[in-house]
């Protein structure tokens, strides 16, 4: 199969084309792509419209592994949160990695939504993960209500609920996971990066923007 590369906001992707070098599209207008060139590389699928094409690229030939799952909610075996749970959506973003990096985080309380978009300055991705879901924890007033935070950070996820030992960041960790103890109840669900779930394109969107700003 043909491929070529594109950019997909601040990462370079390389995207499923046809003999003419045009994108691939299914019936919802999303192409399949790979965030590297290697054979067996997972793929995702991203909207046509947020492809960029960079100038004088050739078609590529790789030999792509399995599709990665994709969510438009919560897995089905997970329990549904309470009806008064809170709703926290978080990204890191890292341009280079390390490098300049920021957050982005989505607060959604019943009616209301409350966005946080924060550079960090220099980091790695991991950190700026992690980050975001503390900010995010930071910003609940009323640690009695259900919280539900939603991450595309199979990492982040990991250390915080599987007592994954930190190898890395572990003073961050180390607060993380004591404010983590403050609270009755948290739930996280990890969701599909890029797959067009809404917040979590939002949060991400809000995390970029934090490094074009901020930088």
């Amino acid at each position: 199969m043909s491929w070529i590369r594109h950019r997909l906001r601040d990462s370079d992707v390389w995207a499923k084309v046809d003999a003419r070098g045009a994108l691939i599209t299914d019936a919802n207008g999303r192409v399949e792509v790979v965030y590297k060139p290697a054979d067996g590389a997972r793929v995702y699928r991203a909207g046509a419209r947020n492809l960029v094409a960079v100038p004088n690229e050739k078609p590529v030939e790789i030999q792509v592994g399995d599709p990665a799952p994709e969510r438009t909610a919560a897995p089905a075996a997970a329990v549904a949160p309470p009806a008064n749970a809170i709703h926290v959506w978080t990204d890191g973003a890292c341009t280079g990695n390390p490098g300049p990096c920021g957050l982005g985080v989505v607060i959604v309380d019943g009616e209301g939504t409350r966005e946080l978009s924060e550079f960090l300055g220099q980091g790695t991705n991991n950190i700026a993960e992690l980050t975001a879901i503390l900010r995010g924890l930071e910003e609940v007033a009323d640690k009695k209500r259900p919280v539900v935070v939603y991450s595309d950070s199979q990492y982040s996820i990991g250390v915080l609920t599987k007592n994954w030992k930190a190898k890395a960041n572990v003073e961050l960790i180390t607060e993380l996971r004591a404010l983590l103890r403050q609270f009755a109840d948290v739930r996280f669900v990890k969701v599909a990066a890029h797959s067009g779930i809404p917040l979590n394109e939002r949060v991400d969107q809000l995390a970029r923007d934090s490094i074009t700003n901020g930088s």
